[in-house]
């Protein structure tokens, strides 16, 4: 018994002297620092709104402030929604800010691709992936691909679900449009996901499994989470599985492509589909990229093209189904410069929607796909808020905050209005990335931002000017718990048809 009291002495003692180092060392905390068990208290009793408290808490802070986890975890982190902050992060000082080697551990299915790659193997993927995109064939590609994906798939669904009188969770129907979308962009082979009997498709559920892993990631500690790969056990036995799954299907689509591309000469080589891995293998140029090397550029790809637009046009139509006059000014600017026939739109004329691109862009400031960035420091610095951070700090700045931080945006900051992205003149306003950071800042500004818009743009237009959608009462809109701002409960609709 003797033995147990002195150990509760020394338990005792040993917290409290890490709770008065870590007072000691913390400067501006941002909530009450508990001996033990850190921050993490108040956190857990506001799951629910994550978001939102975070976003009340840096309002009260400044800003900036730092969150300590519990003991022995290391989930320490310098946390902001300081545009001048993430300015001097992601553009002035960009070299010292990296995705680091936690990061990649953390994020596992993308390998060694776009989002989580550093230096110069970063530099060599965006280069070569840019001069991809920028071809005129491959967004003539992609403007082909969205527009019979929206004719095949995503109309006849919606005109079903009108007749019948039914309900249906428009977050699912975006999530299975998008996977086929960026799966045919890809690899050039549609899986209809997006069919009438909504069927359960093996890679694209491994997909979501290996997402929702990488989210379980973030909220254990590293020694958990790695324990259970190591023994095979809960969401690591997943996550495996489905990496397993996505790999056997894209490795096959790599094989067969590059089996189907050496066969072909020149001219039908120029005839041949320009999906992403079409183009990767005919233009390597004598430099053969390793089997690897275009599964991890594949599945970024994928990461990129697909929940992030399914998150972006998911809260676009709740912005918009819930504040009719932007809903009529929309549909009035779509009357007006594509005219009133009920023909597909493509990509030259959503061009010209102006009112549409600032009602986007609103509602990605109010609700951007990726709602935390994560940076590590390679070296010491003080940032502009005057914080000073040692070097290996680990940093997270809040999207989702700075889209409601009356310091950047205004007093109406929680206003959805579309207005302040359109000039007097009737033309888009432009804003700084580091402000609007809906598609990150700086060098490692999203390279698919415009083909992002024109494919939210083709059907938001082709969707609004057939249908009257509706939110089904009382339900809520709450955020999910992911590293993709998705509703938490679906988003629950009715179709009716537009009267002309």
């Amino acid at each position: 018994m003797a033995m147990f009291g002195y150990a509760v002495i020394i338990v005792t003692f040993l917290s409290f002297l890490n709770f008065f180092k870590r007072r000691f060392y913390c400067k501006c905390p941002l909530l009450t620092d508990y001996p033990i068990l850190g921050m993490l208290p108040p956190v857990i009793f506001n799951l629910g709104r994550i978001h939102d408290f975070f976003t009340d808490i840096l309002k009260q802070n400044g800003g900036t402030g730092v969150f300590t986890g519990p003991w022995f975890t290391k989930m320490n982190y310098l946390v902001t929604c300081d545009s001048n902050n993430v300015q001097h992060m992601l553009c002035k000082s960009f070299d010292n800010y990296v995705k680091g080697p936690v990061f990649r551990e953390i994020f596992e299915p993308f390998g060694d691709g776009v989002v989580t790659a550093d230096s110069e193997t970063w530099k060599y993927i965006r280069t070569m992936l840019h001069s991809l995109i920028k071809q005129r064939r491959f967004e003539a590609f992609i403007d082909k691909t969205i527009q019979k994906k929206v004719q095949k798939s995503l109309l006849p669904i919606l005109d079903r679900v009108q007749q019948q009188g039914t309900v249906v969770d428009l977050q699912d129907v975006f999530n299975r449009f998008t996977f086929d979308n960026i799966c045919s962009t890809v690899v050039g082979h549609d899986p209809n996901c997006l069919s009438i009997d909504f069927p359960e498709v093996a890679i694209e559920k491994a997909f979501n499994e290996s997402e929702e892993s990488i989210f379980y990631r973030h909220t254990v500690p590293s020694s958990v989470w790695k324990f259970q790969k190591w023994l095979q056990i809960g969401q690591e036995k997943k996550m495996t599985e489905a990496i397993k799954t996505f790999d056997q299907f894209i490795y096959s689509c790599i094989a067969s492509k590059r089996e189907e591309l050496s066969k072909c000469n020149k001219s039908e080589m120029a005839e041949a589909p320009f999906d992403l891995l079409t183009a990767l293998i005919s233009e390597e140029r004598g430099q053969m990229h390793d089997a690897k090397f275009l599964r991890d550029v594949a599945f970024n790809f994928f990461v990129g093209g697909r929940e992030t637009i399914t998150s972006a046009l998911t809260w676009f139509f709740w912005l918009v189904t819930t504040h009719p006059l932007v809903e009529a000014k929309i549909l009035e600017e779509i009357k007006e410069k594509c005219g009133a026939n009920e023909g597909l739109l493509g990509m030259e004329e959503v061009k010209k929607l102006v009112y549409l691109h600032g009602s986007l862009c609103e509602s990605l400031r109010l609700f951007p796909p990726i709602p935390i960035e994560r940076k590590q420091a390679i070296k010491g610095d003080i940032l502009p808020s005057g914080h000073r951070i040692n070097a290996n700090t680990m940093i997270l700045f809040s999207l989702y905050a700075m889209g409601r931080f009356e310091q950047i945006w205004g007093k109406d900051c929680l206003e959805f209005k579309p207005e302040r992205w359109i000039s007097e003149r009737g033309e888009l306003v432009f804003e700084p990335s580091y402000k609007f950071i809906a598609f990150n800042a700086g060098p490692r500004t999203c390279l698919g931002k415009d083909l992002s818009f024109v494919q939210m743009k083709i059907v938001a237009a082709t969707i609004l000017r057939k249908y009257r959608v509706q939110v089904v009462e009382g339900h809520l809109a709450t955020p999910s718990h992911s590293i993709v701002l998705l509703m938490k409960n679906g988003f629950k609709v009715s179709i009716a048809k537009r009267e002309i």
